[in-house]
């Protein structure tokens, strides 16, 4: 069969350990032989990130919002043990924190549902997206410790000089201060991100916060996302058939639980990061689940929702054989695939996309699966691939598909 051809590069941001294994894996079997890639590469590998002082990341974000759409590998947050590792010149910031902050983005992510591997709630029935704020809360915070009595105080100095303060707490002895701040304007693209890609779903919206406790911060959020909705989005989810839906976020908790799936979650960036593992586990693995940067200024970024596999790169290294799971990196490629067919108009593209997937599902619903997956599917006598055979098999289910 002849190539599929593209007209506009997507953005290609390689990554760390076994993961970056993989990467090449993916693209020499199952993009490749099938499709003419344009893309422009960027190494996020930490070696080169250190290389280059970080400058490959900012300039792979910029990239990104050229040409719209971008697919990256996982790669490394160096804690202190990686600088050693990897004789940095300092521990460089995370690239996803970097590249969401460039974009403005918010995260969504999805559990991959296959027959075989069943959700540990047995109520679930359809997949339930969670959405996180990825800007401030505690991971733009500021932290004092305390070791002596004091009185501590949250002060705001407006560009005048006048000051507004509130009392946080009259210390007796020793404790710990922590200030976190969020701004308006990244509240309104979050919300909109979410109204956006709620239609695009078309599936309800739910947004959950602390605002009984929190009654100016989280407030806020409620009230900007009811704000946006009632202006521009009522009408439209109407259209639609679907809902937007607001509760406190244990409220949530308990419904999410009790529910059947099949909506969108919004979380602000602490509950969203706590969830999002929540929800990968509880549908059944990690590595089962897809994850995409959307940006108001229409950017799309697709990545896996898991980490690097280091374990499993060790074992590689010393020649070891692994059984990586490979399919939430293989959708992240289709995504991009996929929304780079249909910005550009190429139903082909697309097409392909909805394939790969499908001969991802295929693939496991046969009885071929990776070790992690072989260890909680409910299917009998099934065979256990390894990291390369795995994705051989998926390539020869995607050439009967043709």
């Amino acid at each position: 069969m002849a190539k599929i051809e593209m007209k506009t590069p997507l953005v290609e941001m390689d990554g760390d350990e076994m993961t970056r294994v993989i990467w090449k894996m993916i693209k020499d079997e199952l993009i490749h032989p099938f499709i003419n890639l344009k893309s422009e590469y960027y190494d996020l590998g930490l070696k080169y990130r250190n290389e280059t002082n970080d400058k490959v990341t900012a300039e792979s974000a910029q990239a990104t919002l050229k040409y719209g759409v971008a697919v990256k590998c996982a790669t490394i947050t160096p804690n202190a043990a990686r600088v050693k590792e990897y004789e940095l010149k300092e521990m460089w910031k995370s690239p996803n924190g970097t590249i969401r902050a460039m974009l403005d983005g918010t995260v969504f992510r999805t559990p991959i549902l296959v027959k075989g591997i069943e959700p540990y709630v047995r109520t679930w029935k359809e997949p339930i997206t969670i959405a996180r704020h990825a800007y401030g809360d505690v991971y733009k915070n500021a932290e004092i410790k305390v070791n002596v009595p004091g009185k501590a105080e949250l002060v705001f100095t407006a560009e005048n000089g006048t000051e507004t303060r509130e009392l946080i707490h009259e210390f007796k002895g020793a404790g710990v201060i922590q200030g976190i701040h969020n701004l308006n304007s990244s509240i309104e693209s979050f919300a909109r991100a979410c109204f956006e890609y709620a239609l695009e779903l078309k599936v309800d919206l739910w947004f959950s916060s602390k605002d009984t406790i929190s009654k100016k911060y989280d407030h806020t959020f409620k009230d900007i996302f009811e704000e946006i909705y009632e202006k521009d989005y009522k009408e439209k989810f109407k259209n639609k058939g679907i809902t937007y839906f607001y509760t406190l976020i244990d409220d949530a908790v308990a419904r999410v639980v009790r529910s059947e799936g099949g909506f969108l979650w919004a979380c602000k960036n602490y509950d969203g990061d706590v969830m999002s593992d929540m929800l990968a586990t509880a549908f059944g693995s990690l590595s089962m689940m897809t994850s995409v940067l959307v940006s108001p200024k229409g950017v799309w970024e697709y990545e896996a929702a898991h980490g690097t596999v280091q374990r499993h790169y060790y074992k590689y290294l010393k020649g070891e054989t692994t059984s990586t799971n490979s399919i939430a990196t293989i959708f992240a490629w289709s995504g991009a695939l996929r929304k780079r067919g249909e910005l550009d108009g190429i139903n082909e593209l697309v097409n392909f996309a909805d394939m790969l997937e499908k001969a991802v599902i295929d693939t496991v619903e046969s009885g071929t699966m990776t070790k992690d997956l072989a260890d909680i599917t409910t299917f009998k006598n099934v065979e256990v691939a390894d990291t390369e055979e795995f994705i051989k098999a998926i390539r020869t289910k995607l050439e009967n598909l043709f």
